[in-house]
């Protein structure tokens, strides 16, 4: 190996230029003890963000290997916890944000940024679940944490389509829950079902906000990854002692609510954060992962892509014209 692709973010005088280049180790920053053979990466809202320059997620210096998500094999470890040969996932703690992320075929990370690739699991199924899936999973286990069981009623999804709402709908499913699906997408009605939703609402219903500080109560609780307005009508609907789950902002940052929803139905607000999820946590919610997706589960979800066919892709999944997953092959596609 003398020499490999990456995409690059480049300044040029008109901006930031997503660019494939070849590069050697050398010119890779040393950012951990290991050099992986990054195998896939994944395309998430936020990489979107990155290689469209429309978010402020990049704040390394340029040029800059955005992606925030990898799996590959460890072919060289100066590190005692792992060897090569070992195939490692990598997600958050500052990947394809602070430090060149997941859009080369080898990339230097930090041992203790990543966990094994769970037993039994494929390495393309662990990037459709990616950072989407890992933090849907958080999600679903802050729900139980705060006693929301399945036999309590349906969990509304919102941004149900996308890459964590399907997710989040699909595991739930699988968890026992009931999952109803909030999205604007007539065409991904089918595809949502065959994920488990068992009720599938327009998005307008929510996107609205919320009509008065507290509606009638129509849920146990909720995924969201759309904030603003969606979180607040999600909020002032959910039922006594119910929970949310918030883990996006793609429909806004702000939130108008009020304190109602929180002092009159003990409703809880779960922030999730999967970014900087401690290790044991994130290896939990992994093998959870690893025993509830299939392989043919993920490939349905799944569309498979080149690195060079990621600026385009990225410009679609900023449009939300994407549906479910899209899995990044270093060496293929």
């Amino acid at each position: 190996m003398t020499s490999f692709q990456a995409l690059q973010l480049q300044k040029t005088p008109s901006g930031i230029a997503p660019t494939l280049v070849s590069l050697t180790r050398e010119a890779v920053p040393t950012e951990g003890e290991l050099w992986v053979r990054v195998r896939y990466s994944s395309l998430n809202y936020k990489d979107g963000l990155a290689v469209t320059n429309r978010g402020k997620i990049v704040r390394g210096a340029f040029p800059f290997v955005p992606g925030i998500d990898l799996v590959g094999e460890v072919v060289a470890s100066e590190s005692d916890q792992f060897h090569p040969g070992e195939w490692v996932i990598a997600t958050g703690w500052g990947l394809g944000e602070d430090r060149w992320g997941g859009y080369s075929q080898y990339q230097s990370v930090p041992a203790e940024t990543v966990i094994r690739l769970p037993a039994g699991m494929d390495p393309r199924t662990a990037m459709t679940i990616g950072t989407a899936g890992f933090t849907a999973q958080l999600a679903v286990m802050a729900l139980e944490a705060q006693g929301v069981s399945p036999d309590r009623g349906e969990i509304v999804v919102t941004g149900a389509s996308g890459g964590v709402g399907s997710m989040g709908v699909f595991l739930l499913a699988q968890q026992g829950y009931q999952p109803l699906a909030s999205t604007g997408k007539e065409t991904s009605h089918a595809y949502l079902r065959d994920l488990g939703a068992v009720r599938i609402i327009h998005r307008d219903e929510l996107g609205r906000g919320a009509q008065r500080p507290l509606d009638s109560a129509r849920w146990a609780g909720a995924v969201d990854s759309v904030g603003g307005a969606t979180l607040a009508a999600v909020l002032s609907q959910v039922g006594r002692h119910g929970s949310v789950a918030a883990c996006g902002l793609a429909g806004g940052a702000s939130l108008e609510t009020t304190v109602f929803p929180f002092i009159l139905r003990g409703v809880n607000l779960l922030g999730i954060d999967s970014n900087t999820c401690p290790q044991p946590l994130r290896e939990k919610a992994w093998a959870r992962l690893a025993s509830v997706l299939t392989k043919d589960a993920a490939d349905a979800m799944t569309t498979l892509i080149g690195l060079a066919d990621v600026p385009a892709w990225s410009e679609r999944i900023v449009r939300g014209q994407v549906q479910g997953r899209v899995v990044v092959d270093l060496h293929g596609a």
